[in-house]
């Protein structure tokens, strides 16, 4: 950020979310992104400031720790035992013991891509009698194809089960064969999100909405049992829309978004619009957790994350090229995936492996994954979605869970390392 020269001050040192420091007039309108330090003064007092405190920027961040959760959205219906929900089950049960926030269940229908996963409801109802701790998160509902108040009573029921530890993120859907379930629902998907949203609030809290009933008299409803928590926590989910992540600091919701169709810089500036909008409204500044989805595998070596990772990783795009193709996009090349020989496919298939473990995924040692989360750290993410079930075995997952936990339990304290000032 360049620095109008003619500005007689006063002054004060600013940061924009990638850490970098700089000095600007108070009289001026900051540019987008660029949130101020309070620290006053002449220019060359600013600038004597910056030279001889690097941390300034780490001491005014809103982070205090890095949080991690679980999730899950893979296609692996077949365990060799027989038991199809085992990874789900007993790693639920490790990450509740061993320092993780939350467990993400999506909600998928109709493709055998998350195809475990229709009615992430049942399964935490489940997964809340085998657990006291960990968060239980639905990332996401899709909120048009379902009447608000069965979402607000499937939830309540869970929030109950588990002693007040529901959290929902919230979708419109995008696939139209989804929209088989609500098909009139599929042209004012956005609209019926935000309506049904805002009615399984209400619900949650305890208020009536109004229904029509059976003669077609118009009466109040309101849910049982009563949630035990008396506000429902929020997030939105969202790819990489601008106006969405406006949207979310607009309300005053979490959000949980991933890397596939932006990224890290990117994302840092949908971030940055984000806390700004959220403090336009009203929101505490620093306040609002922003969750990213990264596939996941550590291991103690390169060699051993490419042996167990690499070809379940690819078979994993090759199934949904959806997803390969946002990727391609995201890093500036227009593929045209049904075109592409085998040969070729292969080729882009170990290119998106090698860019993911590389810096957008938890694919990787606990070093490199330390590199990104300090990354990810400074742009103001506060959560990272390990996605474990994309392919590699069960078995395989297990065993090298235990090097996730001990990253988890090193990386759950730890700042963004500091970044050299740039004035």
């Amino acid at each position: 950020m360049s620095l109008p020269g003619a500005s007689p001050g006063p002054f004060q040192v600013v940061r924009n979310p990638l850490g970098r420091t700089s000095v600007w007039p108070t009289s001026r309108t900051l540019p987008t992104g660029w949130t101020p330090a309070e620290i006053f003064g002449t220019r060359q007092q600013c600038l004597n400031a910056i030279s001889q405190n690097s941390e300034v920027t780490d001491q005014r961040l809103p982070l205090q720790r890095m949080s991690f959760s679980l999730m899950f959205f893979g296609d692996q219906e077949f365990d060799g035992t027989g038991d199809k929900y085992r990874l789900l089950q007993e790693t639920a049960k490790r990450a509740d013991r061993s320092g993780f926030d939350a467990i993400w269940l999506p909600e998928r229908h109709f493709t055998q891509f998350g195809c475990l996963y229709p009615s992430p409801a049942v399964l935490h109802a489940a997964l809340a009698r085998e657990t006291s701790r960990i968060s239980l998160r639905a990332g996401s509902v899709v909120m048009p194809l379902h009447h608000p108040v069965r979402v607000a009573e499937d939830w309540a029921v869970v929030d109950n089960l588990s002693n007040g530890r529901v959290e929902l993120a919230f979708a419109s859907g995008w696939h139209p064969n989804d929209f088989a379930l609500a098909p009139d629902q599929y042209g004012q998907r956005n609209e019926r999100m935000q309506s049904g949203l805002r009615q399984v609030r209400q619900l949650w809290r305890g208020e009536a909405i109004n229904l029509r009933n059976g003669t077609g008299q118009t009466v109040p409803v309101r849910i049982y049992p009563t949630p035990i928590q008396p506000e429902l926590k929020v997030w939105l989910t969202i790819a990489g829309s601008r106006e969405s992540f406006v949207q979310a600091g607009r309300d005053g919701f979490d959000v949980l978004t991933h890397l596939f169709n932006q990224d890290v810089e990117q994302l840092a500036e949908n971030i940055g619009l984000y806390r700004k909008t959220r403090q336009q409204h009203g929101w505490p500044e620093g306040s609002g957790r922003v969750a990213v989805a990264l596939h996941t595998f550590v291991a103690q070596t390169v060699d051993q994350v490419i042996q167990h990772a690499k070809e379940p990783y690819c078979e994993y795009l090759r199934t949904n090229l959806g997803l390969l193709k946002n990727l391609a996009i995201s890093r500036g090349s227009e593929a045209e995936l049904e075109g592409l020989s085998a040969t070729e496919l292969d080729q882009m298939l170990s290119w998106a492996f090698d860019k993911f473990v590389g810096g957008r995924s938890f694919m990787g040692t606990p070093q490199t994954c330390q590199q990104l989360i300090h990354e990810l750290l400074r742009i103001g993410v506060t959560e990272v979605a390990c996605l474990l079930d994309f392919g590699p075995s069960t078995d395989t997952i297990l065993e090298h869970f235990g090097q996730l936990e001990t990253l988890v339990q090193q990386a759950s304290q730890c700042r963004p390392a500091p970044r050299d000032s740039t004035v």
